[in-house]
């Protein structure tokens, strides 16, 4: 770890610069505390109804108000939508993003390289991926988190710091662009007016777990301001997963004049975790937390270990432990927008943003190290016209956007002295990337109960790099250059329909397409994973179809239905040759289905007698599978093509349910005293194209324990207290996997589960038991 971000405690920047803040401007300033937005579990997005006062043109509003009557209209309309407020997540610990979504309906998570490097799936869109937020958007308050190659991460995401979150669920590249080819997911930052204080808050818990955070919000009608910093460390529950990480969060609205409005946002990260390496099937059974594993002169039975050149340039190699090799990541991100708003007429505005998004790594994660800045720019300018066609309402919405990524990418040996020392320079590749793109989109209310949407949006993308690969002898030193220069060109059309029958139903289709172009990293690592040419990739496409239906039969259920049928061509998949590779190998699947069902219920099932009761439940299921794909394996003496035509796509949860039994006290000398149990259930699923390796299922329960005391109470309101026990039953179970790949033995046939059972690089083990607390108070 990094000695400047060692010890435990909030940094004293924080509280110095929030406190003076407070002093000097909370009691200065007029403050008007709005009203939080209404939880919505899930809806499909509609223009406003511009005749409120018909009972037959009643549509469900999903404007998002930022801070100011104008609403922001980037979202998909038609396009399901799932949704969590903070009511969901703000009663309990809140280490990662894995708790905003935990009860969002077709949105499963699995863990990443860090201890918040969650990867979030929406309909399998990351679960063919190990680390990271993939083949998604990621916007928080309206402002770009997926960098121009399509890389988002969630370590900078502390729950503390937000009030909601929105799922866009199904093909989204209409509105959204590039690499939306399962939807996008929009953060929403607390507004500074409902704050209307200073909190302080710590969390702490198993593992030496410390979370120090501080929140300041200020608002009225003429400004909204939310500042946002946290301090977090432990040391993990798998050996060599100690972390710091550091995260400050401000989002500034400024109305300027009475059609004129300045946004400003700033998101700072320092991550510094050491890294455990990925386990085989068969390590995960025997030691899943590596305990006694730090030091190692051979590969121990049940213990991760890296081969490293004893010189760092060729020959001789050492195994060595996580540990001994010093393996982690100091990733910084540091991400500053701002947006101006324009109101031509109150049925028009202009919108145009300018992002600047600067990710650096530092990554000694396998026998290599990787370093390199990653800067990237955006600029985003749309406009949203509300006009009438007679009797009905038209909602007209067009988008211009450009980005460009430029980068710089060097990879180190690692030696075995210890420390991430690195050895001589392996590969090197500076490169770009850019998108420019338009999209337009029409809502129409035809008739009093109905919608039609259509769309269409297009994407232009540049990427370019050049490899230089080294090697090494005791006499000379050798280069290879590979050169990439791909241009890809991409629409995608779309089209819905909405029909609001009565009140308590609303039903919807839609027909969606989306596309992701590879990135520049997928074009130089090769099957073996090895560095060298993959240049051939293509973009991957799809077409999706929904149907979904929101059912209200009485005031105390809910109830929500989606189902999906999805076309793939060129699915782009990854899988990882092993530990001691330089990374996972892509390729193009030419062709794939994507089909499932997605429910969520939220249900009061005894109003009267338990008022304060409640069950939510989520399922998703998802079967994808490849319709078109042959696999050539190679071994010392041949290449054999395998047909996957019908075999289940790798990574890939079929199943899972999320369940939690509530109750909050609603009134007595008991109110705000509340909790719940949660069980979660995911089924085995494959970890490789040949179907033969299942990482196993899983049942956890989990129980939460919270109070929050009401208004009457006095000073005591302001005090917020909570405490959890996860994984009760103390499972082993499997958090994150990596695809691998499949082997051809000297017979000429596939390798079986038993073999491939010892195919390293793939898991990383889910906590055990762990007990967990916190508190915040508010000024």
């Amino acid at each position: 770890m990094r000695p400047y971000l060692s010890g435990i405690g909030m940094p004293p920047r924080y509280i110095l610069m929030l406190g003076v803040a407070y002093l000097f401007i909370f009691d200065a300033v007029p403050t008007h505390a709005s009203t939080p937005p209404s939880f919505r579990r899930t809806r499909t997005a509609t223009a406003d109804s511009t005749n409120t006062n018909n009972p037959a043109r009643k549509v469900e509003h999903i404007t998002v108000r930022d801070g100011s009557h104008v609403p922001i209209p980037s979202r998909p309309a038609g396009q399901t939508i799932y949704s969590a407020h903070r009511s969901t997540f703000g009663n309990q610990i809140d280490q990662s993003v894995a708790d905003m979504v935990a009860t969002i309906p077709g949105v499963t998570f699995s863990q990443g390289n860090g201890p918040r490097d969650i990867n979030v799936s929406v309909r399998g869109s990351g679960d063919r991926q190990a680390w990271g937020l993939k083949n998604l958007q990621v916007l928080e308050d309206g402002f770009p988190m997926t960098q121009p190659d399509g890389t988002a991460r969630s370590d900078l995401i502390d729950p503390h710091a937000y009030e909601s979150i929105d799922v866009f669920e199904g093909p989204a590249s209409t509105i959204y662009g590039n690499y939306a080819i399962n939807g996008a997911i929009g953060f929403h930052t607390r507004k500074g007016a409902d704050i209307h204080g200073l909190e302080l808050g710590s969390d702490f818990g198993s593992f030496g777990m410390f979370n120090n955070y501080i929140t300041l919000g200020l608002g009225n009608r003429a400004y909204d301001l939310m500042i946002f910093g946290s301090d977090v460390r432990g040391k993990g529950f798998i050996a060599n997963s100690d972390y710091a990480t550091s995260t400050e969060n401000m989002r500034l609205r400024v109305n300027l004049t009475q059609t004129d409005r300045l946004v400003l946002k700033f998101v700072n990260n320092v991550t510094d975790t050491s890294l455990p390496l990925r386990l085989s099937l068969n390590q995960f059974r025997t030691n899943p937390y590596q305990r006694g594993c730090a030091n190692i002169t051979s590969a121990a039975n049940g213990c991760a270990s890296v081969d490293l050149l004893v010189n760092g340039r060729y020959g001789t190699k050492q195994i060595v432990s996580p540990q001994q090799a010093g393996l982690g990541r100091f990733d910084r991100r540091t991400l500053v927008g701002f947006r101006w708003e324009h109101d031509f007429s109150p049925d028009m505005t202009w919108r145009t943003q300018f992002t600047y998004d600067q990710r650096h790594i530092e990554q000694p994660t396998s026998p290599y190290s990787y370093v390199g800045p990653y800067d990237s720019y955006t600029v985003n300018s749309d406009v949203t016209h509300h006009a009438r066609l007679g009797d009905t309402a038209l909602t007209s919405f067009g988008a211009l956007n450009f980005d460009y990524l430029d980068f710089t990418s060097l990879i180190y040996n690692i030696t075995p002295q210890g420390g991430a020392t690195r050895g001589a320079l392996s590969a090197y590749y500076p490169g770009h990337q850019w998108n420019a793109g338009t999209r337009f989109q029409e809502d129409w209310q035809f008739a009093p109960r109905w919608h039609a949407v259509v769309g269409l949006g297009g994407t232009y993308s540049d990427l370019g790099a050049t490899e230089t690969l080294y090697s090494q002898t005791a006499s000379t030193t050798q280069s290879q250059h590979i050169i990439a220069n791909r241009y890809y060109f991409n629409l995608a059309p779309e089209g819905a329909l909405i029909y609001t029958p009565s009140d308590a139903l609303k039903l919807h289709t839609r027909v969606g397409t989306a596309y992701a172009t590879p990135t520049t990293s997928n074009l130089f690592i090769t099957p073996q994973g090895t560095y060298g040419n993959n240049t051939q990739l293509k973009s991957e496409t799809n077409i999706g179809i929904d149907w979904g239906a929101e059912w209200h039969p009485i005031a105390n259920i809910r109830l929500q239905a989606t189902g999906f049928y999805e076309f793939y061509k060129n699915e782009l998949v990854n899988q990882s040759a092993g530990v001691n590779t330089v990374g996972a190998y892509t390729f193009n699947a030419p062709a794939s289905q994507h089909r499932g069902i997605i429910l969520g219920i939220d249900w009061k099932p005894l109003p009267c007698s338990l008022p304060g009761g409640r069950i939510t439940l989520n399922y998703s299921y998802d079967n994808q599978v490849y319709t078109q794909y042959t696999e050539v394996l190679s071994n010392n003496t041949a290449s054999l093509g395998f047909s996957r035509t019908g075999n289940r796509i790798p990574g890939v949860i079929p199943n899972f349910l999320n369940a939690r039994f509530l109750y909050d006290q609603p009134d007595g000398p008991l109110e705000g005293l509340g909790g719940y149990a949660e069980v979660s259930w995911r089924d085995a699923y494959w970890l490789d194209n040949a179907n033969r390796l299942k990482a196993p299922s899983y049942t956890l329960l989990n129980l939460n324990f919270h109070y929050n005391p009401p208004p009457r109470f006095g000073w005591a309101h302001r005090l917020h207290w909570y405490f959890e026990i996860q994984n009760v039953t103390n499972l082993h179970y499997v958090a994150g996997t990596a695809n691998i790949t499949d082997v051809l033995l000297a017979n000429g046939r596939e390798a079986g589960a038993a073999a491939l059972a010892g195919r390293t690089g793939s898991i990383y083990a889910g906590s055990p038991r762990a007990y967990s607390g916190g508190v915040r108070i508010r000024f």
